[in-house]
């Protein structure tokens, strides 16, 4: 460990953290577990445990129909999770904050209300070769259904944006730009509030997927002045199925519902429907309601921590490790970009990815092997499929070690 490495281990305990994720003292294969596959998902402390497990003991009830204590109490803790969020991103509003089952439902019902309200055939959607399928699927749905157009900017061999090719694609006919803030698979960080401004500069709305940022990145939706941003829960050590749509207010008011059903509506007759005010009027009927408070819980926990302090010490271990990488001849890195979050990707020369997943699961370590859900930017790569490790608070420089091992160890398996 180098004096930096040490000086960032005394600011950060990470043999606390630790002690706080039950799961973490799992034993696979004999060996201690070593998790590195935290760009699929996060695990979870035992504070976002118990808050659930709590819910479902002494408040479980549905919210915002009923009069009992129950119900109020869960309707209290359900809005007061929504206040958390607005906090944590820094919403102008309770209203500009809709809870989903995640990311992907987030963009689909963007693509969906206000595509299918404000899109018309020969308008433009503007994205880049980086995005992940959920950030390039529902707009070509959306484009088979309007007649409007995609356009894909390039991307730098390092993984970076081409910023001047982006600038290029932008022009009135302009109306949507989608944008992954942090690659999940190249660890890219864009320089989203430079293509935020650039974009309003045409009129074009932004559209910001922070599924890999947030629990790695401070966010500020009113300093960046992006029309959406979201993310998903269980990549902030929350629990699965829920996730954050924020949208600005004026925007969401002129969007119409994405699901019909209860608490989305005012009154209902044969004649017609009077829909809800934000947010009730997408989230039609009953949410995920314990997810919700785990995900309040969650931020929390991060926000204890300082999300500062947790960037810094994941920076560490990608640099350790990225160095570490780099003096392995068969190791090839994919994403090399200046600025990037803790994902280190990487392909063995002569070796399959799933072939190396699977024999570093028999040392116990946990990483992500395929195309990550980003089969166009990979095949630009040269690629079909990668390993990625990916790097969380709780994550040391010896399971980095262990993960150096291991892959030397399957070079001479093969070799």
């Amino acid at each position: 460990m180098t004096d930096v490495e040490g000086d960032i281990a005394l600011k950060f305990d990470v043999a606390s953290v630790r002690s706080e994720f039950p799961i973490l003292g799992t034993t696979v294969r004999g060996v201690p577990l070593c998790y590195l596959d935290n760009g699929a998902t996060t695990q979870k402390p035992l504070c976002v445990i118990e808050t659930i497990d709590s819910y479902y003991k002494s408040s479980n009830s549905n919210i915002h129909r009923g009069v009992h204590h129950l119900s109020q109490v869960a309707t209290e803790l359900y809005e007061n999770a929504r206040a958390t969020v607005r906090r944590f991103i820094n919403a102008a509003s309770d209203k500009e904050i809709i809870f989903t089952r995640g990311t992907t439902e987030s963009i689909n019902l963007v693509a969906s209300s206000f595509g299918n309200r404000f899109i018309s055939q020969g308008d433009e959607i503007l994205i880049t070769e980086m995005e992940h399928h959920s950030n390039i699927v529902p707009w070509q749905l959306l484009c088979e259904r309007t007649g409007a157009i995609l356009k894909v900017a390039n991307v730098h061999p390092d993984g970076t944006v081409d910023i001047e090719d982006f600038k290029r694609l932008l022009s009135t006919k302009t109306k949507i730009v989608s944008v992954v803030h942090v690659s999940n698979s190249l660890g890219t960080i864009n320089p989203i509030k430079d293509i935020i401004d650039v974009a309003h500069q045409v009129g074009a709305k932004v559209f910001i997927d922070g599924a890999q940022a947030v629990a790695h990145i401070e966010v500020d939706v009113q300093e960046l002045d992006c029309d959406f941003y979201v993310f998903s829960g269980h990549k902030l050590y929350a629990p699965t199925g829920i996730g954050v749509l924020y949208g600005k207010e004026e925007i969401l008011n002129a969007m119409p519902p994405y699901q019909g059903g209860g608490d989305m509506i005012l009154s209902v007759s044969f004649d017609k429907t009077i829909y809800n005010e934000l947010p009730a009027k997408f989230e039609a009927g009953t949410p995920h309601i314990a997810g919700a408070i785990g995900l309040a819980t969650a931020i929390d926990y991060l926000l204890g921590i300082g999300i500062a302090n947790a960037a810094q010490h994941e920076h560490m271990l990608l640099d350790y490790a990225t160095n570490a990488m780099r003096g392995i001849p068969q190791v090839q890195l994919v994403g090399t970009a200046p600025n990037k979050s803790a994902v280190l990707s990487f392909t063995l020369k002569g070796i399959h990815p799933h072939d190396v997943g699977s024999l570093l699961d028999r040392d116990g370590i946990a990483i992500r092997a395929g195309h990550l859900c980003t089969q166009p930017i990979l095949r630009k790569f040269g690629v079909h499929a990668v390993n990625r490790a990916s790097f969380a608070i709780y994550n040391t420089i010896e399971e980095v070690d262990r993960l150096i091992a291991s892959v030397q160890n399957v070079i001479r398996i093969f070799a």
